[in-house]
């Protein structure tokens, strides 16, 4: 049994991006991993957190953009 859930997404979540600050911030995380410098656990985590709300602002901008076509 699938449970599906309507939700009506305002037309300004097309706009959804994180903020540059943020992106930098996790951009310079990411570098720092991939060029072999261990980060911190709490590096880490906050890595991870900034990966899942820029995948959820992702999902939300491309579901907005979907409903507005």
């Amino acid at each position: 049994m699938t449970l599906t859930i309507d939700v009506d997404l305002p037309g300004e979540l097309t706009r959804f991006r994180l903020p540059t600050a943020v992106a930098a911030r996790l951009q310079t995380l990411l570098d720092r991993q991939d060029s072999g410098q261990p980060l911190t656990v709490r590096e880490r985590d906050e890595a991870e957190g900034l990966v899942n709300l820029a995948e959820f602002l992702t999902l939300l901008r491309l579901r907005a953009e979907r409903m507005t076509q």
